[in-house]
C-alpha cells in the first residue's frame, strides 16, 4: 500500500528547483527522532509533497521515494537514516501554510500540529486535497 508524506526544506538550503535540476536526491541529515522514525517508515514508490520552510512555507511539488531508508552516510555519530526522492512535478501554484491551515479537509494535518517536524506523514486525504490545491 502506498503512503503519503511531507518533507521539508529551507529553499536557500536546497530548493525544489535544485532538487529538480539534480533529478534525483539523497534526503540526509535528518537529527529528528521523530523525522528518522517517518524516514524509516517510507517506501520505494511513496509520494512526497516538497516544502519549502522559512519564509515561503508553503508546498511546491511532488516527489516520490525511489530507496527505502539506508544508513545516513552524513552522520558522524548515532543511528541516522536517509532515503532517496526524485521530483515527479511541480505545483501549477505553491500551496502557503496560511491555505493549509484554513482549509477544513487540513485540520488535523501534523503540518499544523508540529510544525518543527520536518518530516511527517499524511493521510491519502491530505495528501489529495493540497496536490488539488495546488493545480488549481
Amino acid at each position: 500500500m502506498k503512503n503519503f508524506w511531507l518533507v521539508k526544506s529551507e529553499p536557500s538550503s536546497y530548493s525544489w528547483s535544485d532538487f529538480v535540476a539534480d533529478g534525483e536526491t539523497n534526503w540526509t541529515g535528518v537529527r529528528n527522532y521523530a523525522a528518522r522514525n517517518n524516514l524509516r517508515r517510507m517506501r520505494e514508490g511513496d509520494e512526497v509533497l516538497f516544502y519549502h520552510s522559512g519564509i515561503e512555507k508553503a508546498v511546491v511539488g511532488i516527489a516520490n521515494v525511489t530507496r527505502a531508508a539506508y544508513p545516513d552516510p552524513t552522520a558522524r555519530e548515532g543511528d541516522w537514516s536517509a532515503v532517496d526522492l526524485a521530483p515527479i512535478k511541480s505545483l501549477r501554484r505553491p500551496v502557503t501554510l496560511r491555505q493549509i491551515k484554513s482549509d477544513p479537509r487540513l485540520r488535523k494535518i501534523q503540518l499544523v500540529r508540529q510544525p518543527r517536524l520536518s518530516v511527517m506523514p499524511l493521510v491519502s486525504g491530505e495528501f489529495r486535497a493540497i496536490v488539488h490545491m495546488g493545480q488549481l
